[in-house]
């Protein structure tokens, strides 16, 4: 009988990776879906009641932001105090005023999370999308059709136009076409971050770029080099920033994170095939995430941090078997 030999040490070995025909474990999870080879299972993913919060705590604070800059009585000092140029101050209080009308976006994410969160099945969200985007499409043609029409002069919002949309069709019906197709399509959790790179990421691209924009870099950008490179990283960081936020509880989210805010910002940026980005913007950076997601679902450390701290607690007490 050969005798025992202790105090040696070796690493912890890393987590297995994971192989093709594992099965999901019950729990908060979703699966990717556009998985090639098989469906990747990603562990930690956040549950409708917890995005339904995360919604309306960002819903509220923007709610905030917008009343207290309506209820300042002179908003173009305050814009000047803030860096604006002076020549720059009018154009982006009238851009601020646009575009804080997005805000009202909020309501189509917070809306399906709702839905989820009281037990409503995804398909069933999906069918009211599309019964929404089919009223408003028509109503929008109509409007285009008969400028003169009853539905032209009574347009809502109609003021916040833009006179490029004043003869065809609106951003909204854009909007409403990319939320229904990437609900459809995507994951909960993922279609509602690409909807919030949408909302939120392409506010502040416009915002800043109008207020900064050409300041730092004088090279204009985009099919019609109207975009400015201040407008476009103020879109990467709000984009990272939100993933990273929504999947807080998700290892390696970073990737993912860089991935989709890469995609929302360069289609922003270029406008692929000219189509609106109202649609593609949600559309390809929620494509992007789920191939980001399959990718760190199918590396071989998804649990790295716990994999670290084991190694330095074996570092600090080798003295075990």
């Amino acid at each position: 009988m050969g005798k025992e030999i202790t105090g040696a040490w070796a690493p912890p070995a890393p987590p297995r990776r994971l192989q093709r025909g594992d099965r999901a474990i019950a729990g908060p999870s979703f699966v990717l879906s556009g998985a090639s080879e098989a469906c990747m299972v990603l562990e930690s993913a956040p549950l409708p009641t917890h995005l339904l919060h995360y919604l309306l705590t960002l819903g509220v604070a923007a709610l905030l932001s917008v009343v207290a800059f309506n209820t300042l009585s002179r908003p173009r000092d305050f814009l000047t105090a803030c860096g604006v140029a002076l020549t720059k101050v009018q154009r982006t209080a009238a851009e601020i005023e646009r575009k804080t009308f997005h805000i009202a976006g909020l309501l189509v994410p917070t809306t399906h999370q709702f839905l989820l969160a009281i037990g409503f099945e995804n398909i069933a969200c999906v069918q009211i999308c599309v019964v929404i985007t089919v009223v408003g499409w028509t109503l929008d043609l109509l409007r285009v059709a008969f400028p003169g029409g009853v539905i032209a002069r009574n347009w809502p919002l109609a003021s916040l136009l833009r006179e490029s949309e004043r003869q065809r069709l609106t951003g909204g019906c854009y909007f409403s076409l990319g939320c229904t197709l990437t609900i459809a399509f995507s994951p909960p959790s993922i279609a509602t971050v690409s909807m919030l790179f949408l909302i939120l990421g392409d506010m502040s691209a416009a915002i800043i770029g109008v207020s900064f924009g050409g300041e730092t870099c004088t090279m204009r950008l985009g099919r019609q080099g109207k975009k400015s490179l201040e407008g476009s990283l103020a879109m990467f960081a709000v984009c990272f920033a939100t993933c990273c936020s929504v999947f807080l509880s998700v290892e390696l989210r970073e990737y993912p994170a860089f991935a989709g805010a890469l995609a929302a910002t360069l289609v922003e940026l270029h406008e692929p095939f000219g189509i609106n980005d109202n649609l593609t913007i949600p559309i390809i950076s929620s494509l992007a995430m789920q191939w980001a997601f399959s990718r760190v679902a199918a590396c071989d450390a998804p649990e790295t941090i716990e994999w670290v701290r084991a190694m330095a607690q074996q570092a600090v007490h080798p003295g075990g078997l």
